[in-house]
């Protein structure tokens, strides 16, 4: 009977031992990101016009703009889908137009608007910084990328390279950093769209020449309008 019994201790102490109580698998906890921005990086491809403009004033080609940069994202309220941004960018902007820029044997600068049959090719480019502060809309969260987004806000740019070259058929004109050009520029902008694709507008309120008049004495009070689209990323 002792050895009955001995049996049955050890077939019950091994088996105790053996049912070891199995832990379940403790899954990590995925926080929320509360604290998320949108939209910090952009860039933007944009057709370049001009208002404000003189007689007999036409533009020919496409005239490209480029843009790029970024935008520190600051939402203002609670669910984040508020908030303002400012940042730091840069601009090329290219025109082709017929107000020729040329010079006279003394060296002044003569401002034209001619017929595009005068001249072989005319244009105009700029390159600046930009700083946009901006007035943000979105139904953003932080699990999704594709949402709404009406951004509204003002730019200002410091032109620091401007060039015009003209070819009239026997001389090339070619202008660097002309004097009479508006230095610092700025105007009002709005970007609307849904994910990738976003409407992009600019309107320029300072001239882009600070002094200056054609050969028949008009004051030239040309101001940029940019339209195209704007990318976020970010």
């Amino acid at each position: 009977m002792r050895i009955i019994f001995s049996c049955l201790f050890l077939l019950t102490f091994f088996s105790s031992f053996a049912q070891e109580e199995v832990k379940p698998e403790v899954k990590p906890i995925v926080k929320i990101d509360s604290l998320y921005r949108e939209d910090q990086f952009y860039f933007s491809v944009t057709y370049n016009m001009f208002t404000d403009i003189p007689i007999a004033f036409k533009q020919n080609k496409f005239s490209l703009g480029l843009s790029g940069g970024f935008l520190r994202d600051m939402p203002v309220n609670k669910s984040r889908t508020i908030a303002i941004a400012a940042g730091l960018g840069l601009s090329y902007q290219n025109y082709y137009q017929n107000l020729t820029i040329s010079q006279d044997g003394s060296g002044n600068i003569i401002y034209g608007v001619n017929d595009s049959g005068q001249f072989v090719s005319n244009r105009y480019r700029q390159y600046s910084v930009d700083l946009p502060i901006e007035f943000r809309w979105r139904n953003s969260t932080y699990e999704s990328t594709k949402f709404w987004r009406i951004y509204g806000g003002v730019k200002l740019s410091y032109v620091f390279s401007d060039s015009s070259i003209l070819d009239d058929g026997e001389k090339t004109y070619r202008i660097n950093n002309n004097a009479a050009i508006n230095k610092f520029q700025y105007g009002p902008y709005l970007a609307a769209g849904y994910n990738t694709w976003n409407v992009y507008l600019y309107y320029g309120l300072s001239p882009l020449f600070n002094s200056a008049t054609t050969l028949s004495g008009e004051k030239i009070n040309m101001k940029t309008l940019n339209a195209g689209l704007i990318f976020y990323i970010l």
